[in-house]
């Protein structure tokens, strides 16, 4: 009897390659296989006699071979020409360099054939068709469902593959598993659930989403898998949260003594906290109250000032008795809290930083650095709170060796990494989620123009004048300055349209800057020579700094007001927000070009987006439904949050799988968590890989 935690090594049918290939995509037992589902389908399902085909349609016929041959070109390419007949006539097959199809397709064998009916030689022909052999014992009727078509005759199932797999073999090899007797697929989710949310039985559902007799069919299955998938990924969070509620932590705050003196903090700053800003510092007052450990994430658009937000935290944990830990993924942010807490903060608050470079002695009431802080022998006695600004940026280790230097210490993760709101809630399920929704007041929309081609020249004639042009208030005010955004550091040979950061660089200060002070910044620079070329920049030695994407996160310099992105279609929409977030750091007017060699209607609607739409969730939304999860974060596959069916634009799943996960895991309803589930749970796990 076969289990669905077999390992596949033990299956005699399948060869050595085949299980190699499987072990490149994490394929190791029967239900990885079963649960590789397709991406797509090939519709197959049409039958027609030979004589009734016509040129541009899809189709399956069933005839008999009556020729079958290779035909060798003078350039070298291999030919192979079947000739099928059936009742009403006859007519070609043609494939390209599979030569063996002569040793598998042979004359008088009856064959299924499906694929596009085109014109070769002049003659009407199936081009390239998917094959399958009809063995007398198969009952074959033409029109109607047939259990033994896999490949042709019915809507054929398309799977990511990889090399030394195609999806004709694993189609085989599913359709095989599927009709093994001994295989019991269980249904772990309860009757109620099932009922509720109209959901089919699980073995249903991965028969149906493999060889669906229809588009409905494979839809409802679809359904049902990635209700499962985030089903259990919103259980998991549940229970975590319920065991962080568990424990107890030795740094149970204070709040009513100090909200005076919060109170008078606030007042005297030199601008006013928005809305969002206060509900998020109430919020996360209320966690530190409490006699567990706080676990909250704060989602805050670029420029919506969640640094505030940490100081005043921090402020709070000073006042009573304990040490806060703020931790940065860069030298130049870390540098920057510095700045920005010694600048607000009371002087008799002792704050140091922490870099490679920079190695302080003695203690302090604030320690913030990067990831310096965990390789450095800190004076640390109670810290109270560990703050994490861009946590995406450091690994899961790097976050653990952060927390351990505290038993049980508070917990503030920061984030400016545009995600709408329902997948922030099912993303970090098991933490508490605040948002910043609001800008501050004097910061200005930056005006957003996707830029055709033709008014290139135009735009850097543009972008000189704002840089050389007199400053608008005082003597002391420093010129504009630009961002260069390329996609790439070097040329590519496949990709020669696309701008990169180095033939830009020495290209533009060769010709349309020539007058102006270049700098350059890419990820292959070591970190003192990044460190000091934003350095250098935020001092106004450059007027215009060319780089990479590097530039993403965490560098704030009023006076950059104009940021240019090459290539811009290779960006997801909350990344290039993300960018557009480097300038408009001020009252000033900023503004974003956006250029593209793309003439794809799709990708202009895309980008168009970007100059009606300022606020990241709700283009972090835009492009979960244009372009999917997976390129949400950057260029191609720039994060992965580890869903394989389910799909995050899906909100309204993720909302009845929280809803039901919920309900679930109250303890009135804990005994419906049976073995089998919780066995289920062990593989499902969001993850989010660091961006780096």
């Amino acid at each position: 009897m076969l289990t669905l935690r077999v390992p596949l090594s033990i299956l005699p049918t399948m060869r050595k390659l085949t299980k190699d290939a499987l072990e490149h995509l994490e394929i190791r037992t029967i239900e990885d296989l079963l649960y590789h589902i397709p991406s797509r389908y090939v519709d197959f399902s049409v039958f027609r006699n030979i004589f009734d085909t016509q040129i541009g349609e899809t189709v399956c016929i069933i005839g008999t071979v009556v020729s079958m041959k290779n035909i060798f070109t003078r350039h070298g390419t291999k030919i192979q020409t079947a000739v099928i007949s059936d009742e009403s006539g006859g007519m070609e097959a043609v494939w390209f360099n599979q030569m063996y199809l002569t040793r598998v397709i042979v004359p008088r064998m009856k064959v299924a054939l499906a694929g596009k009916i085109g014109l070769f030689n002049k003659k009407k022909v199936l081009e390239s068709p998917e094959y399958e052999i009809i063995f007398p014992s198969d009952s074959l009727k033409s029109g109607t469902e047939n259990d033994h078509l896999i490949h042709t005759g019915r809507l054929a199932p398309v799977y990511p593959v990889t090399a030394g797999i195609t999806p004709r073999t694993m189609r085989n090899h599913i359709y095989k598993l599927l009709r093994n007797p001994t295989i019991v697929i269980k249904d772990p989710i309860p009757e109620e659930i099932k009922k509720q949310y109209q959901l089919v039985d699980e073995e249903k559902a991965v028969h149906h989403i493999h060889f669906p007799d229809s588009y409905d069919e494979a839809k409802i299955s679809r359904r049902r898998l990635a209700f499962d998938e985030l089903f259990y990924i919103q259980i998991n969070s549940e229970f975590k949260r319920k065991e962080r509620e568990q424990e107890t932590t030795p740094f149970a705050f204070q709040l009513e003594p100090y909200r005076p003196q919060i109170t008078d903090f606030i007042k005297k700053l030199p601008f006013t906290l928005t809305g969002s800003q206060q509900k998020t510092i109430d919020e996360i007052f209320s966690d530190l109250k409490n006699t567990y450990p706080m676990n909250r994430i704060l989602v805050g658009d670029v420029g919506s000032g969640k640094t505030i937000v940490a100081l005043i935290a921090s402020l709070l944990t000073h006042l009573n008795g304990y040490q806060t830990i703020l931790m940065a993924p860069t030298e130049i942010l870390a540098t920057q809290h510095y700045d920005t807490f010694r600048h607000l903060l009371p002087k008799k608050i002792t704050i140091k930083l922490v870099t490679g470079k920079q190695k302080p002695n003695g203690t302090a009431h604030i320690w913030i650095g990067t990831h310096a802080l965990l390789t450095t022998k800190l004076a640390l006695k109670k810290i109270g709170i560990i703050i994490i600004d861009e946590q995406q940026r450091f690994g899961v280790e790097q976050r653990a060796k952060l927390i351990k230097l505290s038993t049980n210490p508070n917990l503030l993760t920061m984030t400016a990494t545009p995600i709408p709101r329902t997948v922030a809630i099912s993303l970090f399920g098991d933490l508490d989620v605040s948002f910043l929704t609001e800008q501050p007041k004097n910061r200005k929309t930056i005006k957003t123009w996707v830029v055709p081609s033709a008014k290139r020249e135009a735009a850097y004639k543009w972008i000189t004048s704002q840089i050389t042009k007199s400053p608008a208030n005082s003597k002391e005010e420093r010129q504009p300055q630009a961002f260069i955004i390329c996609p790439f550091i070097e040329e590519s040979e496949s990709l020669q349209t696309v701008k990169a950061a180095k033939n830009e660089f020495k290209r533009l200060q060769s010709s349309y800057f020539s007058n102006l002070r270049l700098g350059m910044l890419h990820g292959r620079m070591k970190s003192d020579e990044k460190n000091k070329v934003l350095t250098d920049f935020k001092n106004g030695e450059y007027d215009i700094l060319v780089a990479t994407p590097v530039v993403e996160v965490g560098i704030d310099i009023p006076t950059a007001t104009i940021i240019l992105i090459e290539g811009s279609d290779r960006f997801g929409l909350a990344q290039l927000h993300q960018l557009r977030g480097r300038v408009g750091r001020s009252n000033r007017a900023s503004f974003c070009l956006l250029f593209t060699e793309s003439e794809s209607p799709e990708v202009m609607k895309r980008l168009k987006l970007l100059e009606t739409i300022h606020n990241g969730p709700l283009l972090a939304e835009a492009d979960l439904k244009l372009r999917g999860p997976g390129e949400l974060f950057g260029t191609r596959q720039h994060g992965s949050w580890g869903l394989k069916i389910a799909k995050f634009s899906d909100f309204e799943l993720i909302r009845e799988t929280r809803e039901a996960a919920r309900w679930i895991t109250d303890d009135r309803n804990a005994w419906l968590i049976n073995l089998y589930l919780r066995e289920k749970l062990k593989k499902y796990t969001i993850r989010v890989s660091s961006s780096e």
